[in-house]
């Protein structure tokens, strides 16, 4: 398996949190130091621009994007900062690794750089070079999206089960597509979700997947690490409804299904 690299974001100054509470989805007033939280940023109708996990550090705030093009995704930001007084600098590639365990939700730096976001029973270590790819096949069965180039701002936050990982905060005033974020959440209605497949050959992360000759999702997450083919996959509700479906000669089979 590929290694995976991201280059964070770091945002500091006195007005960071507050800028970063108006631009994200989650409470990021809320945050303490050394603590981190799933985030989100929305562009105007509503698609995920970035899937983001963002600890409070003793510096300011650190925003890691979870798939794209970190560099890209600051200087959008930038356009945004106005007369805040905040700094958005976006650090080095770093390569993502597995890491032992540690406290959920709980987040740190270690002595050569590395930031640590932890899960609990395992954690993610990002800066260090490694090998240690662990951490991919966890984030497939526990439905924590990586998104390919193909994914964003092309899916809604319920495609990713953003809520369920307590991205999304509606009580915490205005952030952009929260509009179409708040229809969806109270009035339901969006088709595709977040599931586990395994398939019988192997898939392409950002490949469309075609069921009876349309299209029906995307994948987002492959893990070949394991003897059985698993993915990370957004997918029509109607079509999940079955135990297994065939995209274009290859058999899914539905593990498991994400809330929103």
């Amino acid at each position: 398996m590929s290694s995976r690299t991201t280059r964070p974001i770091l945002l500091a100054g006195p007005d960071a949190a507050g800028f970063a509470h108006a631009q994200l989805t989650s409470d990021v007033l809320s945050l303490a130091t050394g603590r981190w939280q799933w985030s989100g940023w929305l562009d105007p109708k509503g698609r995920v621009r970035a899937l983001l996990q963002v600890a409070r550090v003793d510096d300011g705030l650190l925003v890691l994007p979870r798939g794209g093009d970190g560099e890209a995704l600051a200087n959008d930001l930038k356009r945004f900062v106005f007369r805040s007084k905040v700094t958005v600098t976006v650090l080095g590639a770093s390569h993502v690794a597995d890491g032992d365990a540690y406290d959920d939700g709980h987040a740190r730096t270690l002595d050569d750089g590395t930031f640590v976001f932890g899960e609990g029973d395992a954690s993610i270590h990002v800066g260090r070079r490694d090998d240690a790819d662990a951490w991919v096949a966890r984030h497939v069965h526990k439905g924590y999206a990586w998104l390919p180039d193909e994914a964003l701002n092309e899916l809604l936050p319920p495609a990713l089960s953003m809520e369920r990982l307590g991205a999304v905060a509606f009580d915490k005033g205005c952030f952009p597509g929260q509009e179409i974020a708040a229809r969806l959440h109270f009035l339901g209605g969006h088709k595709r979700h977040l599931r586990v497949v395994e398939s019988d050959a192997p898939l392409r992360e950002g490949q469309s997947l075609r069921i009876d000759g349309r299209d029906a999702g995307i994948v987002l997450m492959h893990n070949t690490s394991a003897s059985k083919l698993t993915s990370l996959v957004v997918l029509d509700d109607a079509l999940s409804q079955a135990d297994t479906v065939e995209n274009e000669g290859i058999r899914l089979h539905v593990l498991s299904t994400f809330a929103a």
